[in-house]
């Protein structure tokens, strides 16, 4: 049984579903996961101390996600070189999940994700609206300076988001293809993720096509080193 932090999370991702964050009250998180309210403050203090862990949650899960995606990449393209019926390159003529294959699979579980969790598209686009609490993106435009032009506490902002997202995907394709230069590997990875962010903005008719041009620009970068 899952414990009561990650019930209590559970209940109040559930609850933006019918109502707005300023309309969600503790009372009703506690009841919906079979807790009592002294136990939610406990656990988080604060309604804004439950925004904080909601959105860092959120967060922490598409990441994991991403991590996730770039080794489905690889083992779905890998040859079986080991058994009976092992095989050489995959029917493409490419070697197994190059680096367009492992962006394009960060890419369809962006895409994916950012059209199912408000909070991770949040996060991605910092445009959070009026039914996500402030911690889940900073305010769009973004004040131009002083204290309040920080992220709110608990969210990434837009920027450091794609970083994560960029260093996950060139170790990938840095750990495969080692003679490849960093600096080169950084900047397809880059352009890839921002390539995808822009469809997250504005989507394609097809997740599949969008990886395949994500695939495509990767691989015409890198071809040029």
């Amino acid at each position: 049984m899952p414990a009561a932090r990650e019930l209590l999370l559970d209940a109040a991702f559930t609850a933006l579903g019918t109502r707005p964050w300023h309309g969600v009250r503790m009372v009703d998180v506690a009841a919906a996961a079979g807790v009592s309210r002294q136990t939610l403050y406990n656990e988080f203090g604060s309604k804004d101390g439950l925004a904080r862990a909601l959105v860092r949650r959120e967060a922490e899960t598409f990441l994991a996600g991403v991590e996730h995606s770039l080794a489905t990449a690889r083992d779905a393209t890998a040859p079986d070189t080991t058994g009976p019926d092992a095989t050489g390159p995959d029917t493409a003529g490419r070697d197994p999940a190059d680096a367009g294959d492992r962006c394009a699979a960060a890419a369809l579980w962006t895409l994916r994700t950012a059209r199912a969790n408000p909070f991770v598209r949040a996060a991605l686009t910092g445009c959070r609206g009026d039914r996500l609490p402030p911690a889940a993106a900073p305010s769009v435009p973004a004040p131009r300076a002083g204290r309040e032009a920080r992220p709110p506490r608990g969210a990434l902002s837009p920027g450091a988001l794609v970083g994560r997202i960029r260093d996950s995907v060139a170790g990938a394709v840095g750990a495969d293809a080692p003679g490849l230069p960093p600096d080169a590997v950084l900047r397809a990875c880059e352009a890839a993720v921002r390539l995808t962010l822009s469809y997250v903005v504005a989507p394609a008719p097809s997740d599949e096509e969008v990886a395949a041009e994500v695939a495509g620009l990767v691989r015409a970068l890198l071809a040029q080193e």
